[in-house]
């Protein structure tokens, strides 16, 4: 059940966007960037699992996350974009989630849709990931932790044993899409509350930091992956945030907003 002071954070008209220095592994190499998180609620259509223009019976409001991360390797950009559409009034699976990964060799972009069952469609510019189609057993995502946490962070299941990785995760590395072992904990220190996800085949750990306080504010997170004895960490700290109707805010004369973003 959501507090009064959720809603009305969360249904005032206006989106969250927080903007972070990232610091990317790719090619075993630290690379520079930003990070972007734009939180939003919306009406959500319940069949073609889109936003709806106009409302209709059996709609139904999300939290929607845009995550984006722009980084350079070499002579080469980066661009990742995922979003991930959350029941607001139910603390349980995503409706949706898609991704997609562009740089110059080529693109990628998975989606899944929570039905029946979760619909996966995969396609890469990449022979060895290629077109496919698949059919999950419903299971929760690492996507859609990142909304639950915004508006259910105390009601993380920490009993939980397996979990969808992040997109993000998947694509950059070419692992198989499904379900992988885990263990997730919490921990509460100094106003702040710590979420903390270990993928033991994968070698693979995040950890995300937020506020206690509603709206639990997300003020960094660390990733880090261990391969031939050698670990990777990418991690990322909040410099900026802001609310505001930024679809409304797309004349030239909106630029400055970029500055006060640290974009």
């Amino acid at each position: 059940m959501l507090s009064e002071e959720t809603k009305n954070y969360w249904y005032s008209g206006l989106a969250e966007i927080s903007s972070y220095n990232l610091v990317q592994q790719r090619y075993g190499e630290e690379r520079k960037g930003k990070a972007v998180l734009v939180y939003v609620t919306e009406d959500f259509d319940e069949n073609q699992l889109v936003k709806t223009d106009q409302k209709s019976k059996g709609d139904f409001s999300v939290l929607k996350l845009n995550s984006t991360k722009t980084f350079n390797t070499g002579i080469y950009p980066y661009h990742i974009m995922q979003s991930s559409f959350l029941p607001m009034e139910n603390n349980n699976q995503v409706a949706k989630i898609s991704a997609s990964i562009q740089e110059w060799c080529g693109q990628s972009f998975i989606m899944l849709e929570n039905r029946d069952e979760m619909e996966v469609q995969v396609n890469s510019y990449f022979q060895k990931i290629g077109n496919q189609n698949l059919a999950l057993s419903k299971t929760q995502t690492e996507n859609g932790l990142w909304n639950k946490l915004r508006i259910f962070p105390r009601e993380i299941d920490t009993t939980q044993t397996e979990i969808l990785p992040s997109f993000e995760y998947l694509r950059l590395n070419n692992i198989n899409v499904k379900a992988y072992k885990v263990r997730i904990s919490q921990t509460e220190e100094n106003e702040l509350l710590k979420t903390k996800i270990h993928y033991p085949s994968l070698n693979r750990n995040l950890e995300i930091t937020q506020e206690l306080k509603a709206p639990y504010a997300i003020l960094s997170w660390e990733e880090s992956t261990t391969k031939n004895d050698s670990t990777y960490i990418t991690k990322a700290i909040k410099v900026a945030e802001m609310r505001i109707d930024y679809w409304n805010k797309n004349q030239s004369n909106h630029s400055f907003l970029r500055d006060s973003l640290k974009l």
